[in-house]
């Protein structure tokens, strides 16, 4: 990592004006910052978690609209809430913002900072930093993907990361160094932020109109785009046959336990060894691609005759096809039942 005597730092007043004029001038209108609240940074940030500003736009609106608060939240019961959240993916995203709800509820005094942000649930050190700068004006510097991608271009780190992650975690006393005094720590963190997102991206980074990119040591070497320096993840193939079953205007679901690492309380298509069931030459229904982390997933869906299947899985559950709406199936899941039905 380079030194905290990088000539930048010594031009940090001139790199925060630079970088506040423009996104003053230039940031995206969204709902949690034209109608800013602590409630809503506090969705915003668990939502945006792993995932795209567009995608998240509708589920905010419809979040806001069935949770309104902390208290409405609070009082609702897991399956609405992860309903809500069906198709976000990452549920346990859901889960923790729900628990952090009854968690802020009872809490006396509230959390006024990141320390304090910590101490409740599903908050980590990248959260509790993005609530208690944009909420509180703390002076504490954010940390993401984007912010890793502009910090490693300024100071021309090449330094080969494990991930992001780990980039991140190294990089944070530099972060720290450019929000130090800072006029507002919140909209700092949140112009950073927005300018990975908008103009220093991957790849091909728009620098004629970056209004930082003067203080810029990977522009004024011609190659931005080759920072930063990440290790290159080994990704693995895993292929899983899925069975589509029907009876009498019902669908075979499985229900991930409660316990499970991962979509606990979910409904999915069921795996065919769940079901004692062997696609063997038969035609898929659906062939989807999916990456998830590591893995390149294909998932296969086949018809099966409910009279060849074993059902004796306590988590296997026959649904009617009306009643597929009220269930909090997982995103994905979601399509591929609709695109079967569709024919």
């Amino acid at each position: 990592m380079p030194g905290l005597s990088t000539d930048i730092l010594s031009r940090r007043k001139a790199f925060q004006s630079a970088l506040m004029r423009w996104y003053e001038a230039n940031h995206r209108k969204l709902p949690w910052r034209t109608e800013p609240s602590l409630y809503r940074t506090v969705v915003s940030e668990f939502m945006l978690q792993q995932t795209q500003v567009k995608t998240v736009l509708p589920y905010f609106d419809a979040w806001l609209e069935q949770f309104p608060d902390f208290a409405a939240l609070a009082a609702a019961t897991e399956q609405d809430v992860l309903k809500a959240w069906e198709g976000l993916g990452y549920y346990r995203r859901a889960r923790n913002l729900h628990a952090l709800a009854k968690a802020y509820v009872a809490a006396d005094p509230k959390p006024v900072n990141a320390e304090q942000w910590r101490e409740l649930p599903g908050i980590g050190p990248y959260t509790a930093a993005a609530i208690a700068s944009i909420a509180h004006g703390e002076e504490i510097a954010v940390v993401d993907g984007n912010v890793v991608r502009i910090l490693t271009r300024l100071f021309a780190d090449d330094t080969e990361y494990k991930d992001a992650s780990t980039a991140g975690k190294n990089l944070d006393p530099l972060a720290q160094e450019l929000i130090f005094q800072a006029k507002n720590p919140g909209d700092h963190n949140q112009a950073m932020m927005e300018l990975g997102a908008t103009l220093c991206t991957r790849g091909d980074p728009l620098c004629p109109l970056c209004p930082v990119h003067i203080h810029c040591a990977a522009w004024g070497q011609g190659q931005p785009a080759s920072y930063p320096r990440l290790a290159k993840r080994v990704t693995k193939k895993v292929i899983v046959e899925r069975a589509w079953v029907e009876r009498e205007g019902k669908l075979l679901l499985y229900k991930i336990p409660e316990n499970a690492r991962r979509l606990a309380g979910l409904y999915e298509l069921p795996e065919a060894q769940q079901v004692g069931f062997a696609p063997g030459q038969s035609a898929p229904l659906l062939v989807k691609k999916r990456g998830i982390a590591n893995e390149q997933i294909e998932e296969r869906i086949t018809w099966a005759d409910h009279s060849n299947v074993e059902t004796t899985l306590p988590e296997l559950q026959w649904i009617h096809l009306d009643e597929l709406k009220d269930i909090p199936l997982s995103g994905p899941h979601k399509k591929w039942i609709a695109q079967v039905r569709a024919g």
